[in-house]
């Protein structure tokens, strides 16, 4: 079944479903954000967080601070694309709290790269979110 694109909480389930499409999109991006802070492991540690949510594993509190902390990661990055990255990471951790989140993920992006590699991360998302989460994630698209 569908998600309501107006509901930005979903139920737990389809929040831990959505998340593991979230993560592997963060995930793409995070070496853009390691070139620039290879030493700072928050937005690596709540990506795995977050998988780590999606199998059961954790709380929704637990992984709330994992996404506070790549937020921090943003605020201390020197780099304008591995701040976009750092947040993006949020977001896709963020999830587990609110599925409205995974919507962020393209706004992000479009801040960390250009030219035809963002044209290919876009493609690449689109293409590898879970179909019955597609109008969700994308609800001003042609799906």
């Amino acid at each position: 079944m569908k998600p309501d694109p107006t509901d930005l909480t979903l139920p737990e389930r389809d929040r831990q479903e959505l998340i593991t499409w979230s993560v592997a999109c963060a995930e793409r991006l995070l070496p853009v954000f390691s070139a620039d802070r290879p030493d700072d492991w928050r937005p690596r540690e709540a990506l795995d967080g977050a998988l780590q949510f999606a199998e059961g594993q954790m709380t929704v509190g637990q992984i709330r601070k994992l996404a506070f902390g790549c937020h921090a990661a943003a605020r201390e990055a020197s780099e304008y694309a591995s701040t976009a990255v750092a947040r993006a990471c949020g977001q896709a951790v963020a999830v587990a709290h609110m599925a409205g989140h995974s919507r962020e993920l393209v706004r992000y992006t479009k801040k960390a790269l250009a030219g035809s590699e963002l044209a290919r991360e876009l493609e690449w998302q689109k293409a590898h979110v879970p179909g019955r989460f597609r109008e969700y994630v994308y609800p001003d698209a042609d799906g």
